[in-house]
Formats: C-alpha cells, structure tokens, sequence
C-alpha cells in the first residue's frame, strides 16, 4: 500500500517542509554578495589610500618648486576628491562597533539641519519642521545616526535644488519612533526605487552609490529599518523606524 492510499485512508495529509520564504533566500544572497563587497572594497581602499599619500608629496613638492600651480591645484583637488571616496568605502567596509547611548531625536535632527543651515538659505529652501514623538529619546550611537540623517538631508537638498521645501518629521507608532524627510524634488524613477540602497548604485553625476547603502546598514544596525516613496516630479519621502530601546 502506498503512502498515499495510507494518507487517504486515514484522512491525514502528507507533510512537506516548508520551503525557505522568497524574502529570506533574497536577504541572505544580499548579505552575501554586500560581505563580499566589503572585503574587496576594503583591500582596495587601504591601496588606493597608500597610493594617494604618495601622489600628495609629490604634488605639494611640484607645487613648493612653483611648477605650473594651477594643475597641481587642479591634481589637488582631485586626490581630495578621490580620498573622500575611499574614505566613504572604508566606512561602508569596516564600520565602527556601535556605542548606543540616550540620543534626544529633536536635538540631532536641529544639530543636522543647522549644519545645512546656510546651504538652503542660499537655495532659498523652505524648511518645515514637524516633530509630534514625544516623548523623543531612544538608545542609539548618535554620531551613527548624525551620520544617517545628515546623508538623507544632502540628498533632498540635491534634489529640491533652488526654491522648494524640505519637511522633517517625527511620529510615534507604538513601541517604535517614526523619522521622516520630505523633499518637493525631482522625485526618482519607478524603475530606481528598488535600487536606492544598492552599493555602489547611483544616478548623480559624481555620486559614490555608497550613502545611501551606509545610511541602510547603520538602520539596521539599531534594528530599524528605511525606506523610501517617490514620484517623478513630485518629490521623496525617506522614512527610518527606531525601535525605543
């Protein structure tokens, strides 16, 4: 008698195990392919850095000699561009252990937007405030999290470009506090939504493909997450959930 013809029989169903969720397989193959990422953006990153402190020398040198200024100021200022690169690499390779501490949301968001302060005065931007947490304080590495906010704030300041609005806001929800940052930009691309935390993946011109991927990982870090929504020409909204404690 088959197994089946048992099962019939008896009225019982055979038993399956059940298969690894679609989500799951997905997360696994990105922590995958982002450690391997890490070890080669690191070891690439320690050379470039090595490379770059010699190139320096021999242009400040050049520079001292008063041979031809203007391009070693223009070589100058490509090494610091390119160091800045590296530097964001390293960060997104081997991060800082997090050291959580009582962070006071209100106070890092106004520290932040303080910052940016003269920059969109002289976009003439709109900033709009909208803080309801309260109360605002959870546990968190705060230089981590200036960090997040920091990149998410240059973002809508890059895409507001000149005369729009920028909204930042908090919201409780349960055991978990709501951040958000609104922009009347030029909105992303339906196709790029789901590509917006991707290493390495950018639509900027000089951009790195790296903050936003930093950004992600810092969230989920303190156990939150980020996400995004936009609409072409209408503008993003980048959200990131915090657990309190």
């Amino acid at each position: 008698m088959t197994n089946d013809t048992q099962n019939q029989k008896t009225g019982s169903t055979a038993v399956t195990e059940p298969a690894v969720s679609t989500d799951l397989s997905a997360n696994l193959r990105r922590l995958d392919r982002l450690a391997n990422i890490g070890l080669v953006s690191a070891s690439v990153a320690h050379e470039i850095k090595n490379g770059l402190v010699a190139i320096g020398t021999f242009v400040e040198l050049l520079a001292q000699k008063g041979e031809d200024k203007e391009m070693a100021a223009l070589v100058t200022k490509e090494l610091h561009r390119i160091n800045a690169l590296v530097t964001q690499m390293l960060k997104f390779a081997s991060p800082k252990p997090a050291a959580f501490g009582k962070v006071r949301m209100h106070e890092l968001l106004d520290h932040s937007l303080r910052l940016l302060e003269h920059q969109m005065q002289g976009r003439l931007i709109s900033l709009s405030r909208d803080y309801r947490a309260e109360p605002d304080a959870i546990r968190a590495d705060e230089s981590q999290l200036q960090q997040v906010f920091m990149n998410l704030l240059l973002n809508a300041v890059d895409a507001v470009g000149n005369n729009g609005d920028v909204i930042v806001g908090t919201e409780n929800a349960g055991e978990h506090l709501l951040i958000f940052i609104r922009d009347t930009g030029v909105g992303i691309p339906q196709e790029n939504l789901s590509r917006m935390f991707e290493p390495f993946f950018t639509t900027k011109k000089n951009g790195t493909g790296l903050g936003l991927a930093i950004c992600r990982r810092v969230v989920e870090e303190h156990r939150g997450r980020i996400e995004v929504h936009s609409q072409p020409k209408q503008g993003s909204a980048f959200i990131v959930t915090l657990p309190r404690a």
